[in-house]
């Protein structure tokens, strides 16, 4: 199904609703006008195949142009709007996009990214007026709002976050259907695995362009349910929005989970969350005493699935099965989990290897990129593929996330893989964020470095730094605690949650490590 679907049913269901000022669109509205932005993308000569770029906040009108381009066939690339000028405009022009549409709430990057884009012809701005754009409103309202006869569906073109460098367009075959016809796969599978139905109010808290909120958004309104959409993640502001409009489904990242957790008490008891069925949570392993937490507050809703951008593969693990296998990301939903080492061999259980997972084609593609898509293909079956990440499986088939192999610290001949040491310092009080990354070292080759965000409050040296590592070398093995600790204002996160440990890596590829540093 799709909009359309609920729209001749009941025009003046909600399809989207922000949390925060309340704009609303209806299935009526949401139906009109991403028809008319259809017609509008045909008039200025876009076909199947072709591409619309994305760059906006959350708002309601991105549905509207998601819509309109999986309606007529086209790719919609979504853009980071956190990204520099230059780093969109390197997006836009990969994606081959003939269209791109900005929302004015982006202000200078907007103006700057058109200024960059001469050849994109057609630009177009939403929520006010962008130098060198056109008006979005006034483009709909010149369109017709007969939908066309034919409707071949889209697809999304999305990057990936750049986490281990530049980013690389994931890109599937488009479908050969109509829109409204049967053959979506997530839809089925949110119905199956979370109960999304007609009556679903799903919250979203990350950035749109994200694959997760943008594809189960657009689940939402192929099964009819409201979505959502928070402006921006806060953590009070979150629990506030499950209270008012009654949030049946929600969808999180670890660090969001986190800054919840430290909200005083008082603050998290304020809030009814009784209409609270369904906490999905992705895009980031989950430290085990974060989840244990969490289960213990919202009771055992939470439901944790672990997949990617380019939808390699899927496996699935609910609270129950969680609770008796800590750690777990659960067992295979879309797609054979294989372990492999870095020869292709399939390892014996329990030991770590690359993550395969083996499908009847090959899923996806990188954009424009053949070696990348060579790269991640096993390198005998050409069916199985993986994006890099490390782990292992257990006798049961469960799951276990170690980290990306390209995060891995050798130390000392000794492999140390980071997300363990910053499970272990997550729910430090003092720790308002970590990242644990592997340093060079003249000894040891790497040296493993914790880089500590504080809490607020939390004095940030000497005595901070003893602490902390005291805290980790009474949590896990002595060899993997950190020689040092770096203080520092922020984390290069994405706002999805991903930490960006490549910028952490580039600034101190070149330093010389000493002992317990507070910077």
């Amino acid at each position: 199904m799709y909009p359309g679907t609920w729209a001749a049913v009941d025009p003046d269901r909600t399809a989207v609703v922000m949390a925060g000022s309340g704009d609303r669109l209806s299935y009526g509205q949401l139906e009109e006008r991403s028809v008319r932005l259809a017609n509008a993308l045909a008039t200025a000569g876009l076909r199947r195949g072709d591409t619309v770029a994305l760059l906006t906040d959350n708002t309601p009108r991105a549905y509207e142009v998601y819509w309109a381009a999986v309606r007529s066939g086209l790719y919609v690339a979504a853009v980071n709007s956190h990204l520099a000028p230059a780093e969109v405009a390197y997006i836009v022009t990969d994606s081959e996009a003939k269209v791109l549409v900005v929302s004015a709430a982006l202000g200078e990057l907007a103006r700057e990214v058109g200024e960059l884009l001469p050849h994109v012809v057609t630009r177009l701005a939403y929520g006010g007026a962008v130098p060198g754009y056109g008006d979005y409103d006034e483009t709909l309202a010149a369109a017709s709002a007969t939908a066309p006869a034919d409707q071949p569906a889209g697809a999304d073109l999305l990057y990936s976050s750049g986490t281990t460098g530049r980013p690389k367009g994931i890109r599937v075959e488009l479908p050969d259907r109509q829109v409204h016809e049967p053959g979506d796969t997530l839809g089925p599978l949110v119905q199956a695995l979370y109960g999304f139905a007609e009556d679903t109010v799903y919250l979203s808290p990350a950035p749109v362009y994200h694959a997760a909120p943008l594809r189960f958004g657009a689940s939402v309104h192929r099964l009819g349910g409201t979505l959502v959409m928070m402006e921006r993640f806060e953590p009070e502001a979150a629990l506030a929005a499950i209270e008012r409009h009654h949030v049946t489904h929600s969808q999180w990242v670890p660090t969001m989970f986190v800054r919840m957790l430290k909200l005083p008490a008082e603050v998290r008891d304020r809030y009814d969350l009784s209409s609270h069925r369904v906490a999905v949570h992705a895009a980031a392993p989950c430290p085990l005493d974060v989840k244990r937490a969490m289960i213990g507050w919202w009771g055992p809703i939470l439901a944790e699935y672990y997949s990617s951008t380019e939808s390699a593969g899927m496996t699935f693990v609910r609270s129950e099965d969680w609770l008796t296998h800590p750690g777990t990301v659960g067992r295979a939903v879309v797609g054979v989990v294989r372990i492999c080492d870095d020869e292709g061999k399939q390892v014996p259980t329990g030991e770590i290897g690359t993550i395969y997972f083996e499908r009847d084609q090959m899923p996806f593609t990188y954009h424009r990129d053949p070696e990348k898509t060579r790269q991640a293909r096993h390198p005998e079956h050409p069916t199985w593929c993986t994006t890099g990440d490390v782990g292992r499986l257990d006798d049961e088939g469960f799951l276990y996330l170690t980290d990306r192999k390209a995060f891995m610290i050798i130390s000392g001949g000794v492999n140390i893989y980071p997300q363990e040491v910053e499970d272990a310092l997550a729910l430090h009080p003092a720790v308002l964020d970590v990242a644990v990354i592997g340093v060079p070292d003249d000894d040891m080759g790497e040296a493993v470095k914790a880089v500590v965000q504080p809490a607020p409050g939390a004095t940030p040296g000497p005595e901070l730094a003893a602490e902390l590592l005291a805290y980790v070398r009474g949590r896990i093995a002595h060899y993997k605690t950190p020689r040092s600790v770096d203080f520092v204002d922020a984390l290069p996160r994405t706002p999805t949650g991903k930490l960006v440990k490549r910028r952490l890596k580039e600034r101190y590829a070149t330093q010389e490590e000493e002992p317990c540093e507070t910077r």
